[in-house]
């Protein structure tokens, strides 16, 4: 096994106001810069961006401001020993996106959202990333009837297209999501990401992020689609969290909810040797709207301790006892070994 050491990253959403869909925030906004000193005392390295997280206001700004905000920004993590791990085009929080960018029915907002993935790939660069992930928030329907099926796949596929002709340099990580914000939303499942990817202009360009609560949202096991995604070379990044049933979207700590499935998600990961890949783990979760402002990072804190104790739980795993129940296919005897193991006896 090569380098057994994992690389952490986390996005500024992550540290959020403690707002939720059924009420106002209720803790003071973060600084981005206070977000930064948060992920060096948590030991994270990785800094998630949305393009207007590197560069706000980046709509109103030129070309050259842009870059030059892009370059400071990059100037910034470097000074505090940070990397960039992605950026994504955030297309659905602007009034152009309403109805989905890349599948909106207005021919313009299709335009705007292309064009600015485009500026996106130019933020990435300036920073000195080269990943670029997708998530298809919008692009769906609430009213199956209002967008054609057939078209919104070919309209997904050149906007893939489009971010790869960009620049040779960039790769892009489709993040799947089967609902919420729309009732209904194109890519929902790694296996449809990857569909779409091997029909792109460079298919070896386009992999996918893995988000434990988007594949249990679909019904699916997080460690079965990271799987898929590792069998294909694919996961080049994963959003590591917890989801109590097909409700929203509730980015509990990772393991809060489902410990064995974390397990299971940690040992794939183990498996595949992921952390020599140099790829990141993040966690897409959200402090409790309960949480004081001053212990506000502790659900990222407790996440990361989980990962790393189930890691230790999976290189401890008891191999030879398991291989020995599946040879006798005495599959209650390893359902035992198993909790037993993550019991600690």
């Amino acid at each position: 096994m090569g380098d057994t050491t994992y690389r952490f990253s986390i996005g500024p959403w992550n540290i959020g106001r403690g707002a939720d869909p059924f009420g106002p925030a209720v803790r003071p906004q973060v600084s981005f810069d206070d977000v930064l000193d948060a992920a060096i005392a948590l030991g994270f390295e990785g800094i998630q961006f949305h393009d207007d997280d590197a560069v706000p206001d980046l709509e109103t700004l030129p070309p050259a401001r842009i870059m030059a905000e892009a370059e400071a920004m990059k100037r910034k993590l470097a000074d505090r020993g940070l990397v960039p791990e992605f950026v994504a085009p955030r297309l659905w929080e602007h009034a152009n996106g309403i109805d989905g960018g890349y599948t909106s029915n207005d021919p313009a907002a299709r335009t705007w959202a292309l064009e600015r993935s485009k500026r996106a790939v130019d933020v990435a660069l300036a920073l000195g990333c080269e990943l670029i992930v997708m998530w298809p928030a919008r692009e769906g329907t609430a009213v199956r009837e209002s967008k054609n099926p057939i078209m919104a796949s070919a309209q997904m596929l050149d906007a893939i297209n489009v971010i790869l002709a960009a620049s040779p340099q960039v790769r892009i990580a489709i993040e799947p999501k089967p609902n919420e914000p729309v009732d209904h939303a194109f890519i929902p499942t790694i296996g449809h990401a990857l569909a779409l990817g091997s029909r792109s202009a460079d298919p070896a360009r386009v992999g996918v992020l893995i988000e434990s609560a988007h594949a249990i949202l679909a019904g699916l096991d997080p460690s079965d689609e990271m799987g898929f995604a590792l069998a294909a070379g694919k996961l080049w990044s994963v959003h590591l969290n917890d989801q109590n049933g097909l409700k929203f979207d509730q980015d509990k700590v990772f393991g809060a909810a489902n410990l064995r499935g974390a397990f299971n998600q940690v040992r794939v990961l183990e498996q595949a040797n992921y952390a020599a890949s140099g790829a990141f783990v993040g966690f897409d979760v959200k402090a409790q709207r309960t949480q004081k402002p001053e212990a506000a990072t502790a659900h990222l804190a407790t996440s990361k301790a989980v990962f790393l104790k189930l890691v230790e739980k999976a290189r401890t795993f008891p191999e030879k006892i398991a291989a020995q129940c599946i040879a006798n296919r005495d599959y209650e005897a390893l359902e035992r070994t198993v909790l037993e193991h993550l019991l600690g006896r």
